[in-house]
């Protein structure tokens, strides 16, 4: 037992022993502050299989479905509209998510523009498409795709009269008024729904009969308003259409959509399926490991400046050991000091201090975000040499896949929207009356070399290949404003208020440079051009008349260079003979119109007979090789005519008594001008182009 002396007192700090026989009191004692000691406490539940066998024991499996069983918030949705309202979520709170769908549906929309070939209604067209903001539908349309999968499009209309229609095709700016009648009744106004409010009636078996209907479900919220509107919804409750307050009032949960007037379009949606999944949702993993890194950060920066510190009370080599006295006082000591700072503490040789050191800055880093954001960007078709995070970019292959599929995906969207403006654009055409619908258009989406692409535009305009208009609009430049700037321009240069164009298709001097040529091909004097006069002597257009050429019967020069210069004839030349110019243009024109005449006068007189012979009514009832036998026919008395001849059914039934041959030159000529036909138009020739054949092959022969 411990000695008096060593007897601990109720408020002493700590209690010790003299020998082994204290030393099980002292302990005794020193138990009494073990409530004193605090710590984290943990705990884990795990399934266990023990002893399933003799001696045999299995370690549970930890599947998703466990780790998802106690993080309920983590867990992703299965419902197809909790998996639309998962991925809305992420849009709204994901910074990267946001960024790249609207940055795809800026480039998918970017240039969109409805052009027609006539210039009037072209005008109309984008006047009513300014006037539906169909920019901005557009560009709200595909970020909807992109983000939930799913749009739904509730149009409403407005009647054009002929006035305003006039009014459009002017680009004047007015508003029409709205009315019920289909005959020249437009779209107007256009509302995008949330997928979340819209529901399909009948759900698996609209599906399954083919024919889905669509209804917009009312909130609790807004049949509270209808029902009792206060002051500020009165007004709001009396603009409803009457069928629609009617169904609110009788507690209907869903008011159908007007088929009509509402379109629904999917990103690649299956048949099965009653909306299309969106593709945010492949990558809803990687988002909720992005948000956990997030959170453990901010956790670990929280506690970069917690460090541990240990404070020991006695010592069992000095056989000191701590009461509950002693402990609360050093709490309590401590606890005072919660202003931060340096604490002094005055205490005996029994105490001893140890502080830990943080590692925190390991975990602080950017090497863990690396992976998860290299698969957020694969998932959303983002190529890692665009982002600028991947340290290894995967190759020129796995980049050109990549940014293939973005391309892709802006293709694919874009294929929608024009599926969305194509059906409005029609209703317009059919409600206007126009012959041609408008076409819609947008800029060309290329991530190459801007300026080797508008190189390239600028050559196919110089080519005729396309037009200065559709060079201009590829410039971002309006068409009708550059044309009345441009002629203006020219005006200027014409009246000497601008300086000439200079550039290698505008010569700056044209009148210098004719001047140039002109005394070069000595059309000019200089002092005519207002230059010094040549001090070149001029040459003698004449020959001299003392000049003596000698008789010699020896050739003189090379037989090559022709008669010498300046040489008289030896003998009296022979009377050159003039006869009348033959214009042999007018000849091939009039032998040519005869022959087309002289053909059908032909046909009027063996028709008759050779459809009796064939036993047919008209020509059209003829075979195409009867057809070709009477055409052959009546070439070959063609052929046997005298130009100009008068035709008589006597003089056709000699030609035929004699065989009516075909001249073999005519018929070639006839097969070339055929196959040249077919090469410049890319057709086969008409029954009225082969009688022209023959009319102008047997000009040729006959000239």
């Amino acid at each position: 037992m411990p000695s008096e002396n060593n007897t601990p007192q109720e408020d002493s700090a700590f209690v010790t022993w003299t020998s082994d026989a204290d030393k099980q009191s002292a302990f005794q004692q020193a138990s009494g502050a073990v409530e004193s000691y605090d710590g984290v406490k943990t705990s884990a539940s795990r399934r266990t299989f023990l002893d399933i066998d003799s001696n045999i024991s299995v370690r549970p499996g930890h599947s998703r479905e466990d780790y998802y069983k106690f993080r309920a918030s983590e867990s992703l949705p299965r419902d197809q509209k909790e998996i639309i309202k998962a991925c809305m979520n992420a849009y709204d709170r994901v910074g990267i998510i946001k960024n790249v769908i609207d940055l795809m549906g800026d480039f998918a929309s970017q240039g969109v523009q409805l052009v027609h070939p006539n210039k009037k209604i072209e005008r109309f067209y984008r006047k009513w498409f300014t006037k539906v903001r169909g920019r901005e539908r557009s560009e709200r349309f595909l970020n909807i795709l992109y983000r939930c999968g799913n749009v739904v499009v509730k149009r409403r209309t407005a009647r054009i009269t002929s006035k305003f229609q006039e009014s459009l095709s002017k680009a004047a700016d007015l508003t029409p008024k709205e009315d019920r009648v289909r005959r020249r009744e437009v779209p107007w106004v256009y509302d995008f729904l949330n997928p979340m409010s819209v529901e399909v009636l009948g759900d698996e078996l609209a599906l399954f009969a083919g024919k889905p209907k669509f209804a917009l479900k009312v909130s609790d919220m807004i049949k509270k308003m209808v029902k009792n509107p206060n002051s500020q919804h009165r007004g709001l409750v009396s603009s409803l259409p009457a069928e629609i307050k009617e169904a609110i009032n009788s507690g209907q949960k869903y008011i159908e959509l007007d088929e009509d007037k509402t379109s629904v379009y999917y990103y690649k949606k299956d048949d099965w399926s009653l909306w299309a999944h969106p593709m945010i949702y492949a990558i809803l993993d990687d988002i909720i490991m992005l948000e956990k890194m997030k959170l453990a950060d901010m956790s670990a920066l929280d506690g970069a400046i917690s460090n541990i510190r240990l404070w020991t009370l006695g010592s069992l080599d000095h056989k000191i050991l701590p009461t509950k006295a002693g402990i609360n006082k050093l709490r309590n000591i401590l606890a005072s000091n919660f202003g931060g700072g340096t604490m002094d503490l005055v205490w005996g040789p029994e105490i001893d201090f140890k502080e830990s050191a943080t590692q925190v800055y390991r975990f602080l880093g950017s090497e863990k975000y690396t992976p998860v954001l290299n698969s957020v960007y694969a998932g959303l078709g983002i190529p890692p040499t665009l982002t600028g995070v991947a340290g290894n970019s995967g190759g020129f292959s796995n980049n050109f896949v990549s940014l293939k599929t973005l391309v892709e995906r802006l293709e694919y969207g874009r294929a929608i929207l024009t599926e969305f403006w194509k059906d409005e654009v029609e209703k317009v055409q059919k409600a206007m009356g126009f012959r041609l619908p408008a076409q819609l258009h947008f800029d060309h989406i290329s991530l190459s070399d801007e300026a080797a692409e508008k190189n390239l535009l600028v050559q196919l305009a110089d080519r005729d290949v396309i037009s200065v208009e559709t060079l201009t609009e590829r410039f971002g430049e309006i068409p009708e404003i550059e044309k009345i700037r441009v002629n203006r321009e020219a005006r200027d240069r014409g009246k000497k208020k601008m300086p000439p164009k200079a550039s290698p298709y505008h010569d700056p001097q044209h009148k210098e440079s004719l001047e140039k040529i002109a005394l070069t091909k000595d059309m000019f004097a200089p002092e005519d051009l207002g230059l010094p006069p040549s001090s070149k002597p001029p040459v003698e257009e004449n020959a001299p008349e003392n000049v003596q050429v000698e008789d010699n019967n020896e050739p003189v020069g090379r037989p090559e260079d022709g008669r010498p210069k300046f040489s008289k004839d030896k003998q009296k030349r022979k009377q050159k003979r003039v006869l009348p110019v033959r214009n042999a243009g007018m000849d091939f024109v009039n032998l040519t119109m005869w022959a087309n005449n002289a053909q059908k006068d032909i046909s009027d007189i063996l028709n008759p007979a050779l459809l009796s012979y064939y036993k047919k009514k008209t020509a059209r009832s003829l075979t195409r090789k009867e057809q070709k036998e009477l055409e052959y026919i009546k070439l070959g008395v063609l052929c046997n005519l005298t130009p100009y001849s008068e035709i008589t059914p006597e003089l056709v039934n000699d030609i035929m008594q004699n065989g009516g041959v075909v001249a073999s030159e005519i018929s070639d000529t006839c097969k070339s001008l055929s196959v040249e036909f077919v090469d410049r138009y890319g057709r086969q020739p008409a029954m009225d182009d082969i009688r022209q054949f023959q009319s102008s092959a047997y000009a040729i022969h006959q000239l």
